[in-house]
């Protein structure tokens, strides 16, 4: 399965819609990867997932079929989970964890 690139919900270039009057805002239905406000983060985020045991990490297949799910989710805001809190991009690496909602 491919990563999520191109997949926006509205026009935007990794996370960052352009308005009108030419100013810029963060789209809220984005993934922690696609923000550009979250460069940083997402890549110390990513080194922490790259860096989990293969026991504890779920395949990429796996990974990215969640993230599909999540995408799609009302409860997505800000590459968080409105349910539970959690960075979505995280709890998808985890093979032990599943959706708060039981979507995945």
């Amino acid at each position: 399965m491919e990563p999520l690139k191109g997949r926006f919900r509205c026009f935007l270039f990794y996370g960052v819609i352009g308005m009108e009057q030419g100013e810029l805002r963060i789209c809220r239905k984005c993934l922690l990867r696609e923000a550009q406000t979250g460069e940083e983060y997402f890549r110390s985020l990513r080194q922490y997932i790259d860096n989990l045991d293969p026991d504890v990490r779920a395949s990429q297949d796996v990974y990215e079929s969640r993230l599909l799910v999540c995408r799609d989710c009302e409860l997505l805001f800000q590459a968080m989970c409105r349910s539970c809190g959690c960075y979505v991009e995280l709890r998808a690496a985890l093979a032990a964890q599943e959706c708060p909602r039981k979507k995945w």
